[in-house]
């Protein structure tokens, strides 16, 4: 790949850069290293188990190769999964054979291995990091690729894929300039340099533990790591964003990160204080139903609770107090949870009812009924011819859905709804997400009914921490009534303004924190 000469063009989003890896990232063949690595140390440990009189213990695919020699130079790899296992061996120099017996023998020799298999199996894209490549470049966003590896060139060239990047700084251009390997951050910092881009004005994109940890390191505007296996390890060395592929986000989420970093909070996973105010004190559970047990999905019928995530739920509730809280219809998020020991706060908390009598509903609510049903069969008139419109009965509000309707037709539906506010001053209209919903006009929202939760449920003591997850707009009223005695948790792929204390990016990592809660409060009971 010869030297390009940068062309700088202004982008179009908050940030001037992107430095991808290549190993994992843009080709699949982090499988085929691992391949060759193991290829190349089972004789190695076979040879010392027999010499020391132990049992073999073979390289491990997962945890040898993403903690000892994944995205590291291939010498540091050599010596870096040799130490774990307790084996000195001579360094020797980067000429030595193959067949040798220093470290750097044995790298060369895995190098043997894996042009063999790349020979054997040619090279595998990730079209969905390609896709994206393209959408930045598009937007005049500048493009590198950085990667340990001295076959970056030959890879890139036999995908097809080496006129897409403006600089490449790989393993050749590393020993040449005596660049230091990941973790360190050296060549991430260097390719953004050669596209004329400030590190924290620009993403890097990154598969590997040490990868991640580089790029955060240098200082990076946004680490995003590529995990495959959801093994959760990326987000603890540093990255921002993890994903599975480039198919779970898109260019506007990486603008928000940017343009939204200082309303950033710390990972509720990640953040050991928390953890250990969890530990110290008893929790009170208050979830959030679409968007925080449930992916957001174009229809809200479709919202339904994983077997995974329901009995996480359930031993979460077993262990502490738990509640629902949603705007949702309280019988239609009651069923869809289908855990009859829950508190449920349907409809923004106007409508509650819990096990052993539990249950408010405001006299305002059930006055504001009737018209609240005589609207929706109004509202579902008028919107019959429009594609994509969904008016839900919430029983004592309703709601306009809008995620599938064309964009030109919005702005009508927001003025029915305006109208319909304007007409009947009972009412009053609220935003969600791609939703305008109509509620009666008082004072109550999810942080009132919270804190009536509260007090109801006889949870107003020094020993219990009200723990508030949610992701959508209307939750930031439940995350301020506890800002200074609880705990909010905002669920969200990006930062925004919130009052929010914590942060996690999806129900996944939703689950997982559930998981982690649950399996505290057993232990401690």
């Amino acid at each position: 790949m010869r030297p390009r000469t940068v062309t700088k063009t202004r982008s179009e989003l908050p940030f001037d850069a992107a430095v991808f890896d290549l190993d994992g990232v843009i080709t699949l063949t982090a499988g085929v290293h691992a391949l060759a690595w193991k290829r190349l140390f089972d004789p190695v440990l076979e040879a010392v188990a027999a010499e020391r009189g132990e049992p073999l213990v073979p390289f491990d695919l997962d945890r040898d190769y993403l903690n000892y020699v994944d995205g590291k130079p291939r010498i540091e790899g050599v010596k870096s999964f040799l130490a774990s296992r307790g084996i000195d061996l001579v360094e020797g120099s980067p000429d030595d054979p193959p067949e040798g017996d220093t470290a750097w023998a044995l790298g060369n020799r895995k190098n043997g291995y894996f042009r063999a298999a790349l020979d054997e199996k040619g090279v595998e894209v990730d079209d969905d990091t390609v896709a994206i490549i393209h959408e930045l470049r598009a937007r005049g966003v500048r493009v590198a690729v950085a990667s340990s590896s001295k076959n970056c060139e030959p890879i890139l060239d036999r995908a097809g894929l080496a006129e897409l990047f403006e600089a490449r700084v790989d393993g050749l251009v590393s020993e040449e300039l005596g660049l230091k390997g990941k973790p360190d951050p050296d060549i991430f910092v260097e390719a953004a340099r050669r596209v004329d881009a400030e590190p924290s004005r620009a993403l890097v994109v990154e598969d590997a533990i040490s990868g991640v940890a580089a790029g955060r390191a240098g200082g990076f505007g946004l680490v995003i790591g590529i995990d495959r296996h959801a093994g959760g390890v990326l987000r603890h060395h540093g990255a921002d964003l993890v994903i599975a592929c480039f198919a779970e986000t898109s260019l506007g989420t990486l603008a928000a990160w940017f343009s939204q970093r200082a309303h950033r909070r710390p990972s509720a996973l990640e953040d050991e204080a928390l953890h250990a105010r969890l530990r110290s004190e008893k929790p009170a559970v208050f979830l959030d139903y679409d968007g925080t047990l449930t992916p957001i999905v174009s229809r809200p019928e479709f919202a339904v609770l994983s077997e995974e995530m329901r009995s996480t739920v359930e031993r979460v509730a077993a262990a502490c107090p738990t509640s629902i809280v949603s705007g949702r219809g309280r019988d239609d998020v009651a069923a869809l949870v289908g855990i009859p020991e829950l508190v449920v706060a349907g409809s923004h908390g106007f409508d509650i009812v819990g096990p052993e009598g539990l249950e408010l509903r405001l006299d305002i609510a059930d006055e504001a009924q009737p018209l609240i049903a005589e609207l929706v069969t109004g509202f579902r008139a008028a919107t019959a011819d429009v594609d994509g419109a969904i008016v839900e009965d919430k029983r004592f509000s309703l709601a306009v859905h809008y995620r599938l309707v064309a964009d030109e037709e919005v702005p009508a539906l927001e003025a029915m709804v305006d109208a319909a506010a304007a007409a009947h001053p009972q009412l009053r209209k609220t935003l969600g997400k791609k939703v305008f919903e109509l509620r009666p006009d008082i004072d109550w929202d999810k942080g009132k009914a919270l804190l009536w939760l509260l007090e109801a449920l006889d949870l107003e003591r020094d020993d219990v921490l009200p723990l508030y997850i949610g992701d959508d707009v209307t939750d930031e009223d439940a995350f301020a009534a506890i800002a200074d005695r609880g705990v909010g948790i905002l669920v969200s792929d990006a930062p925004r303004p919130t009052a929010a204390q914590y942060w996690l990016q999806n129900t996944r990592e939703v689950g997982a924190f559930l998981d982690r809660l649950a399996s505290a409060a057993e232990a401690s009971s």
